[in-house]
């Protein structure tokens, strides 16, 4: 294997390494997973869950495109929930808790049954490079694997330092080393590198919590599931989480270590992310707060460790053992590990095109935490689009890239390359200005067909959504054509408290789309559950009619706003634009543009600094 040329190789086997690898050696591409441990491929590094509000969305998009982290999420879940099923179906997200162990080894089957890739474990210490061109790796012990495309999928490895209290040692991930050399290369090569913190909570003994003291989080009582694909199941069975508190006496016996915590005495400099704070930091924070939640969550179907959810913290392993031992339903807590916090080296995301590809390095790309990002989702979706970019860039096909109305992955790559983050990166769906066109259940009708024409996609899943697309499209055009007696509609509008009753025969459709009438309502007009029925039509199917009824008017118009606004998508600014000739352009402006470089006018009105009317100016400049 040595003296193979490979296409791509991918450096990291975690998320963002797994799914790169994956999407590259699918799309026929000779790929190489190299990894510091092979036992460790997709490790689960902190709580046993995929997906969550604006991250479900992105695992239904991996998964749409023909990736495998919806699939591996459905094979390894024990509990499915749909969480924000109160709200409108723009902020429906689906989430998993996994079986830690079933999901990294379900990753290593997938990816040991894929054509076109290899696996080889050792540290990667280096690159090689040829002018401004990356060909090839080099690993700790002196090997040279040459290629025509790199991957770096980091993770917290590159230069991690774990800190326990007033305790710190190098490390990747607990048990594991750090990687070096990748850094200081990349600095030396003109790259900017920063420096990142993130946490992790205590893992405890199942067999020494009392749950009766503790309220029960069951699943979704009909759970759905992650992939658009027949290949997995609803669960049948599922395990229940369980929810606590601290209190003020936790948060005393807590602050009692604080000048012991490697966040309050300078020990760690670096910003960890904001969204997911340290038990310590939500304290110090929040103080008029006399408690927070506590997620409990098991971690597989038969193993009895535990994840304490909300427990971040790198304080010393004493006062983490006893201040837990004080929260309702910890009395007797036994650890497995203590919580702890790593620190990492982080490359600023705006050195990035949209491919994830460098600037200053041809063939080099960077996916996951690399780039200042948090979270396994978004991670798996990085390193899905890099191997992707990197298969088209070596068969010297048209890169693929995704706009901010197709995907929250559009939104997320978008945010990165144009905004850049000085904190870890966690999607929200607030950050997506089309969320309504962005949903979870249409994410195949948005991405299959993109998936499939760049070769990922497979042509059953294709066939797949094309049959629910069209079967959906005739359930709503009988909603249309159906006219309902006043004898037949009005008792439902009584029983629903709905608006005036109708007095002469109508289309269902306008009754339908009024604000409190559910498919479960107008199922019970005969002839809807006929057709129902004579047609064979699934949930997906039934919810995404719904959803193209009751939202249509928003459905349209957010659709209208995005046409508008990417047409300044195709305004291309011609490459190594100068900048600097713009007189009448602030200063601030042509300094990040010149940073930045946008590769569309509508790239440039998203960066920070640069305002409208400097937008304006270039326009004029560029004889628009």
């Amino acid at each position: 294997m040595f003296n193979e040329v490979y296409d791509v190789v991918v450096v990291g086997a975690g998320h963002a390494g797994s799914e790169a690898a994956a999407a590259a050696a699918t799309m026929g591409s000779k790929t190489l997973l190299v990894t510091m441990n092979l036992q460790n491929i997709a490790q689960m590094s902190c709580n046993p869950a995929m997906g969550g509000i604006a991250k479900g969305q992105i695992v239904r998009e991996i998964d749409a495109l023909g990736g495998y982290s919806g699939i591996v999420s459905d094979t390894s879940a024990i509990q499915f929930k749909m969480l924000n099923k109160s709200k409108g179906p723009a902020m429906w997200s689906p989430r998993v808790q996994s079986d830690r162990m079933r999901f990294a080894e379900d990753w290593r089957m997938l990816l040991e049954q894929t054509p076109n890739l290899d696996f080889y474990q050792e540290m990667v210490s280096g690159l090689l490079i040829e002018g401004d061109k990356v060909v090839g790796v080099k690993t700790s012990l002196g090997i040279e694997i040459k290629a025509k495309t790199v991957v770096l999928t980091n993770g917290t490895f590159l230069n991690g330092l774990i800190h326990i209290g007033d305790k710190n040692f190098g490390g990747g991930r607990a048990g594991e080393k750090a990687a070096t050399g990748i850094t200081e290369q990349l600095v030396d090569l003109g790259f900017d590198s920063g420096r990142m913190k993130t946490g992790t909570p205590p893992r405890v003994d199942g067999r020494s919590l009392d749950y009766s003291k503790m309220t029960e989080q069951p699943g979704d009582d009909n759970p759905e599931k992650f992939s658009y694909l027949d290949v997995t199941k609803p669960l049948e069975k599922q395990r229940s989480c369980y929810m606590t508190y601290t209190s003020n006496l936790v948060h005393d016996l807590l602050r009692e270590g604080f000048d012991r915590s490697p966040m309050f005495n300078g020990r760690i400099k670096s910003l960890g992310p904001r969204y997911c704070p340290s038990i310590e930091d939500k304290i110090n924070r929040f103080a008029d707060k006399d408690r927070h939640q506590l997620f409990i969550e098991p971690e597989g179907w038969n193993t009895v460790e535990v994840y304490v959810n909300g427990f971040s913290t790198s304080l010393p392993e004493d006062v983490q053992f006893k201040a837990l031992r004080s929260v309702k339903g910890f009395e007797n807590v036994k650890f497995f590990r203590p919580g702890y916090a790593i620190e990492y080296d982080y490359f600023p995301p705006t050195q990035l095109k949209h491919t994830l590809e460098t600037k200053l390095i041809d063939g080099l790309y960077f996916a996951g935490q690399i780039n200042g990002t948090t979270g396994y989702e978004e991670a798996a979706s990085q390193g899905l689009m890099a191997g992707i970019n990197a298969s088209l860039k070596v068969q010297e096909k048209d890169a693929f890239t995704l706009k901010r109305d197709e995907a929250y992955i559009g939104v997320l790559i978008d945010d990165l390359i144009t905004k850049g983050t000085e904190e870890p990166y966690r999607m929200f769906t607030s950050r997506a200005e089309y969320r309504t066109l962005l949903r979870q259940d249409n994410a195949d009708l948005r991405l299959t067909p993109k998936g499939y024409e760049i070769g990922l996609a497979s042509e059953k899943r294709l066939k797949r959504m094309e049959e629910k697309h069209e079967a959906a499209e005739k359930f709503v055009d009988f909603f249309q054509n159906l006219s309902v007696k006043p004898e037949e509609i009005n008792p439902i509008l009584k029983s629903k408290d709905s608006a005036a009753p109708v007095k002469q025969s109508g289309k269902l459709f306008k009754i339908f789309a009024r604000p409190n009438i559910e498919m479960n309502d107008v199922r019970k007009v005969e002839a809807v559950e006929a057709y129902i029925q004579d047609n064979n039509l699934d949930r997906e199917i039934i919810e995404q009619t719904e959803i193209q009824v009751k939202y249509s008017g928003y459905i349209a118009k957010e659709k209208n706003n995005a046409d508008k606004l990417s047409r300044l998508e195709y305004v291309k600014i011609p490459e190594n634009f100068d900048y600097s000739q713009i007189k009448s352009m602030s200063f601030e402006a042509r300094e990040k543009l010149k940073k930045i470089q946008p590769t569309t006018v509508s790239q440039a009105s998203r960066i920070s600094g640069v305002s409208p009317n400097d937008i304006s100016v270039l326009l004029v400049y560029m004889g628009r």
